[in-house]
């Protein structure tokens, strides 16, 4: 077996590489911006290799890929594992589940947590057919990982870049929570069917409306921009009405300083019933602590609507209002996101825990999107960019 010494040149999606003891740390904010908000809930969903792969170009027949696991578990409320997902030429190959690796145990109620170490995890992919393939490794959407070795049979060589990029920013459910796997998430799933490449700033609680993600998206390289606001706002109670309209119009001015033609996407919240009327803060329903599916509540109040707070039906109506009044902007563009997942497929595809699709509305929300953002006449058609 060859070790790979480009393993650097092989990944995509990141923003920073970190060498550590084991290997390599991959990060999918910079480092900037992880000295100037230093938060915890940030810090660990940053570190969460969504939407990042390794890809190239080989004949090999195997190919070993050796990770060290990092990940948070809350008692009372088990979570699967992270998966690996081998594609060949855009096909699934094979799906690996993670084991080993370090994991945080927090209790939900009282805060505390333990640190449990664990050993590496090693991928085997093995009968790869013969000739020369696109070989795409995708790694664990949630959960934290160190490329300690790469290996191959024959090398391995970067894949060159082919495809318009699409850089999207959301929540939890951009991020992928209660998705099967990698490639499952909605946006990878909208990615491949709309044939661009992805970069997914999605963190759990972290769409925030944060002058520093905004950055961050102005100086990355897109083909294309989407950003989806709202749900995160509402279930931290992070904003009143007064203050989130203006810290949205911020938001995309800044994006506009990097990328002043670029097609840029505002997506409001898809439904969730218990924030469509009701404001935060979202909490965990400490009842279903211990069974088999954990469930959020919403705990404000709905007459506080009247003095600020937000809803999701708010927060829809201010958002397509807001890209109303930027119609000296030819290429914003709005998609309510109750269209992606509305009350009717609540009825059919229940939100899992009350906030977060689950498999099957995931490639349900990532097939409509693509369908309605990437056709010829949508807002990221090829005639756009």
């Amino acid at each position: 077996m060859i070790t790979t010494g480009n393993t650097t040149e092989l990944i995509r999606g990141a923003a920073e590489l970190e060498e550590t003891e084991r290997g390599l740390r991959i990060h999918r904010l910079p480092g900037w911006v992880r000295r100037q908000y230093p938060d915890g809930q940030l810090l660990s969903m940053e570190t969460q290799t969504s939407g990042v792969r390794l890809e190239m170009v080989t004949e090999a027949k195997t190919i070993e890929l050796t990770l060290h696991p990092s990940r948070i578990a809350f008692r009372g409320a088990d979570r699967p594992r992270g998966a690996v997902d081998v594609l060949v030429d855009g096909q699934l190959f094979c799906r690996d589940t993670l084991d080993g690796g370090d994991v945080v145990e927090v209790d939900f109620v009282s805060g505390d947590s333990n640190f449990l170490p664990g050993p590496p995890h090693r991928t085997a992919v093995t009968g790869l057919p013969t000739g020369e393939h696109r070989v795409e490794i995708w790694l664990p959407h949630n959960e934290s990982v160190e490329v300690v070795d790469l290996t191959a049979d024959l090398p391995l060589r970067a894949a060159r870049a082919r495809r318009r990029l699409w850089v999207h920013h959301g929540s939890s459910i951009s991020h992928g929570s209660n998705a099967a796997a990698p490639t499952e998430i909605w946006p990878v799933i909208a990615a491949q069917r709309g044939g661009v490449e992805l970069r997914n700033l999605g963190f759990g609680g972290s769409a925030q409306v944060d002058p520093f993600m905004a950055r961050v998206i102005r100086d990355t390289d897109a083909d294309l921009i989407s950003v989806k606001l709202g749900i995160n706002v509402v279930n931290a109670d992070a904003m009143r009405l007064r203050a989130f309209v203006p810290a949205v119009h911020g938001f995309l001015d800044t994006i506009r300083d990097g990328h002043p033609q670029t097609p840029l996407l505002l997506i409001s919240p898809i439904f969730s019933g218990i924030h469509e009327q009701v404001p935060g803060p979202g909490a965990v329903d400490v009842s279903t602590l211990g069974t088999d599916q954990v469930r959020f509540i919403a705990t404000g109040h709905p007459e506080e609507v009247q003095r600020g707070a937000l809803t999701l039906e708010v927060i829809r109506r201010e958002l397509a209002s807001l890209v109303e009044r930027r119609d000296d902007d030819p290429q914003l563009h709005y998609l309510d996101g109750s269209n992606l997942y509305g009350a009717a497929d609540a009825d059919q595809l229940p939100l899992v825990d009350g906030l977060h699709p689950g498999p099957a509305a995931h490639r349900v929300i990532g097939e409509r999107f693509a369908d309605r953002v990437f056709t010829v006449d949508g807002p990221f058609g090829p005639a756009r960019s």
